[in-house]
């Protein structure tokens, strides 16, 4: 059975795009380079043997002349710096028009008529924050109304945080299935982003296991629809379920940590995961084909976005130093894609995501599989192209 593994590592820009400044960022923005110069070094051996030492000045990390992979860099046709637009267009899917964005905070109509609809009685916020920020400042007035947390950034985001001893989970999931239905047509959001927290130590500390993404559904498919259809089986790893709202997806485990989501790839890559478990749509069995795609959201979630450079690196170093199981693990019927959706530079000013092109390293062990450089890909969706390659489709 040929097999294809995608993990994204989200967020780990590699450099400014061209147009970076038609979203607000600055063309120093450079998520890995400005990491590893940050931490005065990065130590990831098993990535500088693939040749992402090659791919600009990352401290600590040496060119290598002869790798053991296949190397470049891709920048993103489509408009915006998220998390859907990476991810969609990785899997060949180009957004031709920007999800719309709120830089003042919610429309009356909308915040109207989410109070109406939910019965939540009120909202507080409802303006662009940061997550930990917004719920610490927030969190007090929270529990006296009882009103749940709304508000954005700088991304097509609708976020909806409670404490779950408020505010329960099940209670909060409604509230974002309504936000969904909602934010449509002209208001058309990107997700909309379920953030529980509860109190620890006196402190609002948020459940990263039980975060949830109500994503638009892909306007058209995908090359993950592509591979149901000719008999293949797709696992969705991380929060790719949401991203993708289910289409082209026929098996899906939602992680709590980057140590959860590889631990889980290398359970898939071993045939050792539970697919009976996980499973949310039809597959043929024993399928032709098989894609694992990961999400490693750590990096950009509790690190990219809180400005923590040195959570960051540390949070790279882990991913290199788990690589080799998986690798060891790959047969020469596989191939591995590590790229990333976008940037999260913790180390320029704000708090959002930034407009940035993206590392790609691609290792197999096939006879045919040719190491070097790839030069510039002017699109995230050479991974499909490359999957649909592999896969004959």
């Amino acid at each position: 059975m040929k097999r294809a593994i995608i993990l994204v590592i989200d967020s780990m820009g590699c450099g400014a795009m061209p147009d970076c400044r038609e979203y607000n960022d600055i063309p120093e923005c450079n998520t890995l380079c400005n990491v590893a110069k940050a931490n005065n070094g990065l130590n990831i051996p098993n990535m500088q043997k693939m040749g992402i030492g090659n791919l600009g000045e990352v401290m600590g990390v040496q060119p290598e002349k002869e790798t053991n992979a296949q190397y470049g860099i891709m920048r993103e046709v489509s408009k915006g710096k998220d998390t859907t637009t990476g991810h969609w267009e990785i899997a060949g899917l180009v957004l031709d028009v920007p999800f719309r964005v709120y830089p003042d905070g919610f429309p009356a109509e909308i915040i109207d008529k989410f109070i109406e609809k939910t019965g939540c009685g009120g909202v507080l916020g409802n303006y662009p924050a940061s997550g930990t920020k917004i719920i610490e400042d927030l969190n007090e007035e929270h529990h006296k109304t009882k009103f749940p947390i709304v508000y954005t950034s700088a991304d097509s985001v609708f976020q909806i945080a409670v404490d779950v001893d408020v505010i329960p989970l099940d209670e909060l999931y409604r509230m974002c299935h309504i936000a969904r239905e909602i934010l449509v047509g002209e208001h058309n959001v990107s997700r909309v982003i379920a953030r529980p927290y509860h109190i620890v130590d006196e402190k609002p500390t948020r459940i990263s296991k039980d975060r949830r993404d109500y994503s638009v559904e892909p306007p058209k498919p995908t090359v993950l629809n592509e591979i149901l259809k000719a008999g293949g089986r797709v696992v969705g790893i991380g929060k790719i379920e949401d991203i993708y709202v289910k289409s082209g997806i026929s098996h899906a485990i939602h992680t709590g940590s980057n140590a959860e989501g590889l631990e889980l790839t290398l359970k898939a890559v071993k045939n050792t995961l539970d697919l009976n478990g996980i499973r949310i749509a039809d597959a043929k069995e024993p399928p032709e084909f098989e894609l694992i795609f990961t999400n490693l959201v750590d990096t950009d979630m509790l690190f990219g976005h809180r400005n923590n450079w040195k959570g960051y690196g540390q949070a790279i170093e882990e991913i290199d130093a788990f690589l080799p199981q998986i690798m060891n693990n790959m047969t020469q019927d596989d191939i591995l894609f590590i790229t990333a959706d976008h940037g999260c530079d913790p180390t320029v000013p704000g708090t959002d995501h930034t407009r940035e092109q993206v590392p790609l390293l691609i290792y197999s062990k096939a006879e045919n599989f040719k190491p070097g450089n790839l030069g510039i890909k002017q699109t995230f969706a050479y991974v499909a192209e490359r999957i649909r390659e592999w896969f004959n489709l």
